[in-house]
Order: C-alpha cells, then structure tokens, then sequence
C-alpha cells in the first residue's frame, strides 16, 4: 500500500528545529515520506561560513547509525569519507602500545566523516525548505504556531502540523516541555572536562597508526587520539577540572606530558602543545535525560534535545541517527498518525537512551581505568572466546552496542546476566581453563 494513501490530500508540514546531525538526517525521513519539511537552524549554513563556532569530539559511525543512513542512501557515500578504527590502541607510561580489538574482524567503527553530507542531502528533496540564521522563541502545542527571530531583528511565524526538536543539549524546543507538568527532566556535568589538541603529520603522513583509536589511560584522567582525514589526529585530555587548573605555565603543560604522556611529546612537538594548551578552557561536558519525549500529536524530542550523553561510548550520534529509523519504523506501525506514533515513540525509546546515557558514563570508567588491569584483559580474552564458541549465548557487551541494533535496554540487562554465569569464574580457576585458553585442550566428547 502507498503510504500517501494513509493521509489526507493537504500535505502535513513537519518543522525539524535544528540542522545538525540528527536534524538534517530528520528531514532526509520526514521529506523521504512525502511531508513538506521545513528545517530551521539558529546559526548560519555551516557549509558556506567562513568561520564554525562551537567545538565537538571526533565523532564515531557505527551500525546503528549507518543503519539509519543507509535507510536515506547516505551510508555508501558517507563510510567512502570515513577512517575505519579495528580496535583500541592502549598507550602504556613505558610506551608500549597494545591493540585491543573491537570485536569481530570485520566488525570496524569509522571516524571522522564529513558531517555536512545529511545537511546537502537533505536539500536535495523538492519538498524541503532550509531556513538558517532563524532563532526559535517560542512554539505553541495547541496551535503549532513557531515564532523565529531572525538577525535583522525581524519575527517569524510559522505554523507546522508536527514539531521535531534536533537542536540540541540546551534545546529551546523543551523549554516548553518544562512549563508542563509531569515532565521529567535531569541533567548532570561530569567533573571532569575535555581539552582539543592536535597531532600533525610527519613527512607528510599520520604521525601514528591511523586506523585505531588511540588511548593512553591514565585512572583518573587519560587521552585519545582519533584519526582526520587531513593526516592529523585529533587528541582529546579528558581530566577533572582542578588538575586542569593546576596547570599555568607552558613548563607546567610539558612537565605534566612528561610525566603522564612522554611518548606524544616529540609527536605534538613541545611548541604546539603549550601554545594549544592554553588556547580555550577546558569544556564541559553533559549528560541530559527527559521523559516524555513528545507533546500530545504536536511535538517529539529527538538526538541530544532528547538525550544528550557524554562521549565515552561513541554512541551520542548514533543514538540519535538510530532515534529517526525507530521514529520511521513506528510510523509505518502506525500509518503515520502522529496521535498513535509519538507516545509509540516515548514508550520505545526513553528506556533505551537512559540506558545509554548510563552505558557512557560506565565507559569513562573502564577507558581510563580498567584498561590497565591485567584482569580486566583477561575477561576481555575470555568474551571473545565464548562469543567466539557461543555467539548466540555469551555477546560482549561492546559488540552488542556498537555492532548490533539490539535494544540498548536490553544489551544492558543482557549484560547483567552474562555477568552472573558464575561457572566461568569458577572455570578459569582450573587447569583446564588454562589449556582452552592456549587452544590446546580438546573436550572428550568432541
């Protein structure tokens, strides 16, 4: 059955409030079905300005997201852009480097694609409007009445059949949320902030293996390194903010390197660390969850409007590119009443972004921390091993995050249980542990 059938012959209008990422990849959905699309950003076209403001942390494409992409034909052309990463490359005081892989072999993330692509293919449907430099003041639910300021100082109002909020963190679509009752809403700043630094080629090529993501775990703090497409890499010091601010002095930036990353010294180059050291202060980051995400039929939350997490699971994009297919997955389950779509919407979705946004916090732990345990290897070893045995019963949890769509929720429960197979613990206390793990032991029953 056409989908046009469903509604009637006035087309809807759908207002996307937001033209990052996750708004752009939003219109791509809403105009794929036939609504006019209007898409509306507070800044200017990032495509043409000469100057982009704001910072972000390298970003990482893994299924969830190239799902949703691939859902718009954007997956091909985009991955053609991106860097893969096969595994974590742990960086030792001493030096050493030892991979960890992802998972599989073939099981890769990528980095660093070209962000502007869900933007310009967006453009390219006929029933889609780009409107930037358009500040969202105020909306109303009941009448789906927008009103923009724009940099003249000009309003504009604009009345839309469905509101969708992309616009991020600081979201001014859920302000209105706020002002109704029986909305929850939290959010949290980590202790600790993040500083951009960044490697230059060497001879004209990656001062380090491009196809990993970089680590050097330090307990309290650490950093990370992602691959550009330039040839550099973009390092990130994540580091709570009083030893940030302990730090004065060029001297000071390079004794600190030193002491915690010897090796990266002669790789950044002494000049370039103290001068980018001091360029901007440490940032912030947040963690936002809401519930509901929707407004009667009028209006829905998507991306970080909706769930903003911290970046240490690599999952802030694709949770929000995995929002648009569940949203248009519902849709189709609904036949695009909207009165039946969004509270669909909230019900599926919240459990899995809260879990998420928790899965993140967990992974700064386990990056900065956990990774310098022998024994925390060995688990990892051993995971592998059983999923390489059992695939269908032991599933790292990494894998089922990164490499699957398998509800966030539910790869978190399923988590849980693994953790409480007892046997394996006892198992590896034995002689015969030791010889499955060397590949030398062969069951009698076999």
């Amino acid at each position: 059955m056409e989908k046009s059938t469903s509604r009637q012959s006035r087309k809807k209008v759908v207002a996307v409030v937001g033209g990052g990422l996750v708004g752009a990849l939003n219109a791509c959905f809403f105009a794929k079905r036939g609504f006019d699309v209007e898409l509306f950003e507070s800044r200017e076209d990032i495509r043409r300005a000469k100057i982009v403001k704001g910072r972000s942390i390298n970003l990482a494409l893994s299924h969830r997201g190239r799902q949703a992409l691939k859902h718009v034909g954007l997956e091909e052309k985009i991955v053609a852009k991106g860097i893969p990463m096969h595994a974590r490359m742990i960086h030792s005081l001493n030096g050493k480097q030892s991979p960890i892989p992802y998972g599989r072999k073939g099981q890769v993330s990528l980095t660093n694609f070209c962000n502007i692509f869900p933007l310009t293919a967006a453009e390219t449907y006929p029933n889609t409007k780009m409107n930037f430099d358009h500040k969202l003041q105020d909306w109303n639910a009941e009448t789906g009445l927008m009103t923009f300021a724009r940099l003249d100082g000009s309003k504009e109002q604009v009345k839309t059949d469905l509101i969708v909020g992309c616009d991020g963190a600081f979201s001014a679509v859920r302000k209105q949320f706020l002002r109704r009752s029986r909305f929850d809403y939290s959010q949290t700043y980590i202790p600790h902030g993040y500083m951009e630094l960044t490697m230059l080629p060497i001879n004209g090529e990656f001062a380090m293996k491009p196809n990993y993501l970089h680590i050097w775990p330090r307990n309290t703090f650490m950093m990370i390194a992602l691959p550009n497409l330039d040839k550099t890499f973009t390092c990130t010091l994540f580091m709570p903010f009083e030893d940030f601010e302990k730090i004065t002095t060029g001297d000071e930036v390079i004794e600190f390197f030193q002491k915690y990353f010897p090796d990266t010294i002669p790789l950044i180059g002494a000049d370039t660390l103290q001068r980018d050291y001091f360029r901007l202060p440490a940032q912030a980051m947040v963690s936002v969850k809401c519930n509901p995400y929707h407004i009667g039929d009028a209006c829905v939350l998507m991306g970080d409007a909706a769930h903003a997490v911290v970046p240490f699971y690599g999952q802030g994009m694709n949770a929000g590119f995995e929002d648009c297919i569940v949203f248009d997955e519902i849709m189709d389950q609904f036949n695009e009443d909207f009165s039946a779509v969004l509270p669909e919407y909230t019900r599926v979705r919240v459990p899995d972004d809260h879990a998420i946004a928790d899965l993140a916090m967990y992974n700064y732990i386990e990056m900065r921390a956990h990774v310098n345990s022998k024994w925390f290897l060995f688990r990892k070893y051993v995971d592998n091993i059983l999923y390489f045995f059992m695939p269908k019963t032991i599933i790292p949890l990494y894998t089922m995050v990164t490499f699957t769509r398998t509800r966030y929720h539910e790869a978190v429960k399923r988590w849980h249980w693994q953790n409480k197979v007892k046997y394996l613990e006892k198992m590896c206390t034995t002689h015969e542990c030791n010889l499955i793990l060397m590949g030398l032991f062969v069951p009698l029953n076999s």
